[in-house]
């Protein structure tokens, strides 16, 4: 990863040298005042990129880019080297949310396919970049495995986003997600089993099968606790706690869960899936907590891919690297359209396999484009890991490729899972006759003259429509979420008034 020597000090660090400020103040002064430029810089630039249309994941990491130590060089290298635990922070929010959407009851009947589905288009991009990167572009076997496991993650964030900004419904959107969330375990498998490969085989190393079994074994063993957690949390969550309790209480898991990770220098992704599942399976109902974290992360997520983006340097686009033949930019440009094709190739080759209807088969692929937050983090994680280790120059080519691929992903992304979406007519009902579950439109009850009793059909309808429209005058669900806490007391006493009314009547 780059290093800013002290011979180059930041912008901050210069402003507080000319005040005189020095010692632990200085330290102190220049890591708030950092992450008070960081969010307000970010903020701005997705006031830009919104009139572009796009994420603000992009917006974020351009941010870092330009007060990063490459351009404008305003925030301290001390932050930066100092924050590196923001990204298993963000990685165990983001698998935790990620874990909404997989309910047992919802998937039993397709699993398998998605399994199969997921196994295929996985394997599919690894392969076809680690051909590229390996046999193409010369790179060490090692690192070309590595590179070839971060092509394999989808950014689960951006795809949902889009989801839930067009209220798209239906087969596709449901095997979408469940897609998502296997795909960002099987990343992480290979992952776990590259980096081993990697760091074992660095600086011209022996590999041994102890030095790959034993991070998969960690890998095993935080899953197992990530899994004891998700049932704490539960517990623990009760629907006699507070609104503001409960965010608490979820935090401080998610937090405490992320540490015992560090102690096995692992990634906290699979065990905060885990996490997320569990409580979804057994919260009966109580899933609101998901979309208060969805209003804590921002904060947490700006910092991550500020962060992240500090990491890029142009200057070793142009630079010849001893790694390999190529330079960096012909490696990102070819990373992009291999696994653009392995996404896109393999998610129709696995739907072919299982079946699935015509559109499913033909889009699913475009789902998958994003990449941004699982991989940026995972690399993060790897170029730590690669720099402990004394191999600088792969972290540093790890986190370039990943980071100038994730910004283009990110771009067209969300456009290309939006275009998925409206191409299998996945958005929100436009027709009444939409309305009603299908169980009910395939179901319909046939009188002895033989027609249709359409007042059952015009009920469930109703029913489905009154679901889908929230009262005048309330609050969208996330937003509510986040302002609960301060309007609980308020909230419960007009409820019960206006329960019992309705009563009355």
């Amino acid at each position: 990863m780059p290093v800013l020597t002290d011979a180059n000090p930041s912008l901050i660090e210069r402003l507080l040298d000319a005040l005189n400020i020095a010692g632990p103040a200085k330290t102190a002064s220049s890591i708030i005042i950092a992450l008070g430029v960081i969010l307000i810089c970010g903020f701005l630039m997705t006031r830009l990129t919104k009139l572009l249309r796009l994420p603000n994941a992009t917006a974020y990491i351009v941010t870092g880019i330009l007060i990063g130590p490459s351009v404008i060089n305003l925030i301290p290298q001390e932050f930066i080297s100092r924050t590196d635990f923001i990204s298993d922070i963000a990685l165990v929010f983001i698998a935790f949310t990620a874990g909404e959407f997989f309910k047992f009851k919802e998937i039993k009947s397709s699993i398998g396919k998605v399994l199969i589905i997921t196994i295929i288009e996985a394997i599919a991009s690894f392969a076809l970049v680690f051909i590229l990167c390996a046999f193409v572009f010369r790179l060490p076997i090692p690192l070309s495995l590595l590179l070839a496991a971060l092509s394999s993650a989808t950014a689960p964030t951006s795809t949902i986003m889009t989801i839930k900004q067009t209220k798209s419904k239906g087969h596709y959107v449901n095997m979408l997600l469940q897609v998502i969330v296997v795909d960002s375990i099987i990343s992480l498998l290979l992952y776990t089993i590259s980096i081993s490969i990697c760091v074992g085989m660095g600086n011209g190393g022996s590999l041994s099968f102890a030095e790959v079994a034993w991070p998969i074994a960690k890998m095993l063993i935080c899953l197992v606790i990530g899994v004891v957690f998700g049932f704490a949390l539960r517990f623990l969550i009760s629907s006699k706690r507070t609104t503001d309790n409960r965010l608490i209480i979820v935090i401080a898991v998610l937090l405490l869960f992320c540490g015992i990770c560090s102690l096995f220098g692992q990634s906290p992704l699979l065990g905060g899936v885990a996490i997320g599942l569990v409580y979804t399976n057994m919260s009966k109902g109580e899933e609101k907590i998901f979309a208060q974290i969805n209003y804590f992360i921002p904060p947490i997520m700006l910092v991550f891919f500020v962060r992240g983006g500090m990491n890029l340097d142009f200057s070793n686009f142009g630079k010849s690297s001893t790694l390999t033949v190529a330079p960096l930019i012909v490696i990102v440009l070819g990373f992009l359209v291999a696994r653009f094709i392995g996404k896109f190739g393999g998610c129709f080759l696995g739907s072919l396999a299982t079946r699935q209807p015509k559109e499913t088969r033909n889009y699913l692929g475009l789902g998958l484009i994003p990449q941004a937050s699982v991989a940026i983090a995972l690399a993060t994680l790897g170029a730590r890991a690669l720099t402990t280790h004394g191999m600088e120059e792969e972290a540093t080519l790890v986190m370039t490729v990943i980071l100038a691929s994730s910004i283009i992903f990110e771009i067209i992304g969300p456009a290309c899972a939006k275009l998925g979406l409206y191409l299998t007519k996945s958005y929100g009902h436009d027709d009444i006759n939409d309305a009603a579950p299908q169980s009910v439109v395939q179901n319909k009850v046939v009188n002895d003259e033989g027609s249709s009793k359409e007042i059952d059909l015009l009920a469930a309808q109703i029913k489905h429509l009154s679901e889908e429209i929230p009262p005048i005058g309330v609050e969208e669900a996330n937003e509510q979420a986040f302002t609960e806490a301060a309007e609980e007391y308020e909230n419960e006493t007009f409820n019960r008034n206006h329960r019992g009314f309705l009563n009355r009547k």
